[in-house]
């Protein structure tokens, strides 16, 4: 599997240092946001990736790759939400946020590396603007669900949608990392 597994944890081991120097700079503020807020963040992050794929340019000194690092990480914040909830101030250390981060990462390599093998590796022969429109896709998909109070008939929930999102992001990243033209 082309160093898939090498390059899923080199990806990883970025948006986690990312992650760690933002917990050190601001704590864990982000324990307040309901995981609501959690998703429109993941949103104006995919959003804006959209918005730079389509216009080719951006006015703001940043470009597609920390939008990217970005979703992963708030897409793991939300699983550690979902799991904990929101609280009304910063309930946990730096270091219990640095574990929660370590095992919503390896579920979600966990997950990737079983669609992996049964998919065969598609995800390297697709657009990185595919992963945006799949990401905005899961977007919607978990807005609704939160709309309707988590509820579904027959959908995985919006764990599975964080989950996914984080792995397209990852797909992204491995890409731009890895696979540069």
């Amino acid at each position: 599997m082309q160093n898939t597994d090498q390059q899923f944890d080199a990806v990883i081991a970025l948006c986690r240092d990312i992650y760690a120097k933002k917990l050190t700079d601001y704590g864990a503020a982000w324990r307040i946001m309901r995981p609501q807020s959690v998703t429109d963040q993941l949103f104006i992050k995919a959003n804006r990736i959209r918005s730079i794929e389509i216009k080719g340019t951006t006015m703001v000194n940043e470009g597609i790759k920390p939008e990217f690092i970005a979703i992963v990480n708030y897409g793991i914040i939300g699983l550690i939400q979902l799991e904990l909830g929101c609280a009304d101030t910063e309930d946990i250390t730096a270091e219990q946020g640095l574990e929660l981060y370590d095992k919503y990462a390896a579920q979600a390599k966990e997950l990737m590396m079983a669609k992996n093998h049964d998919y065969d590796e598609a995800w390297r022969s697709m657009r990185i603007s595919s992963y945006t429109d799949l990401i905005l896709m899961k977007l919607n998909r978990t807005k609704q669900i939160e709309d309707n109070n988590g509820a579904t008939l027959i959908s995985e929930g919006i764990d599975a949608n964080y989950f996914d999102m984080v792995n397209y992001a990852v797909f992204g990243l491995i890409k731009m990392e890895f696979e540069a033209a």
